[in-house]
């Protein structure tokens, strides 16, 4: 495993797995079968609504909860919740979290911030991540809150590799969670004839060189299988390196592609949008 320093000087992994749209019981068993095989970092969130699987899954897989890096994402609906970082860590069973994301910029993120910020005070959080946001709000932040952001979580690929973020974040020493790492399973960009050159040279799957390139160009991933050994071919990803000639090559495939565009109307939405049980 590689591993990112913050800005605040914990170590991340710089691969761990995602719950995203994955059903609280196959969440247990993913989570639980992932860190039975030295996966250490975990990314949830109260939208998934597997919080407390999450927590199980941890809890069944025996790994002490000091070894895991542990993620997840408030909600827009509780960013101004006194209580919100208490409840979540009670799903989750654990008495912190190694970073906390807003997860939607919605017009009440400030007050949301400053929640999580006295969360890290309290030491009930470590790292402080924005999610989804543009570069004027992370800048925003970096600005005008007392304790600076530590991650950024946004879409990020070969097609887009989010160029001008990374040039922002470099300065203030952020690191950058990818996701949709694999361009939403995009057999097009799956498929360019430069990953499967690439993989054929170092016997490798496509998707094994993507993964490798996000790892080289600085990028954290995590990306979510239900599959045991789809989890283990995404972490088989630190026996070789690709070359400065091979990121050059991957870097003419950037075409500004992305997947997911916020719409205003729907993230205004967010803030009374609620959620579903957490299972």
């Amino acid at each position: 495993m590689e591993y990112f320093t913050l800005n605040n000087g914990y170590k991340m992994p710089m691969a761990g797995i995602g719950t995203f749209m994955i059903t609280p019981a196959d969440t247990e068993v993913a989570v639980e079968s992932a860190l039975r095989n030295g996966v250490r970092l975990i990314d949830t969130a109260n939208a998934y609504m597997n919080e407390s699987a999450t927590g199980r899954g941890i809890r069944n897989s025996g790994v002490p909860r000091e070894e895991i890096f542990l993620v997840s994402k408030l909600w827009p609906t509780v960013y101004e919740k006194e209580t919100a970082v208490d409840e979540m860590l009670a799903r989750l069973g654990t008495d912190y979290v190694d970073v906390l994301f807003l997860h939607q910029p919605t017009d009440n993120w400030r007050e949301g911030y400053k929640n999580i910020e006295k969360a890290v005070r309290e030491g009930k959080v470590r790292s402080i991540g924005l999610s989804n946001f543009s570069e004027e709000e992370v800048q925003e932040a970096i600005d005008t809150m007392y304790i600076k952001p530590q991650l950024v979580q946004v879409e990020a690929h070969p097609y887009y590799p989010q160029t001008e973020l990374k040039k922002l974040l470099a300065k203030t020493g952020m690191g950058l969670m990818a996701w949709y790492p694999l361009g939403h399973g995009d057999r097009t960009l799956m498929q360019q004839p430069v990953f499967t050159e690439l993989a054929a040279r170092y016997g490798k799957s496509n998707a094994q060189i993507i993964l490798r390139w996000h790892v080289q160009s600085g990028n954290v991933i995590f990306p979510g299988s239900r599959n045991p050994d789809h989890i283990r071919d995404n972490f088989d990803i630190f026996d070789f390196e690709l070359t400065d000639e091979d990121m050059a090559k991957i870097a003419e495939v950037d075409n500004g592609t992305r997947y997911y565009n916020a719409d205003p109307a729907l993230l205004a939405q967010y803030k009374t949008m609620e959620l579903g049980p957490d299972l």
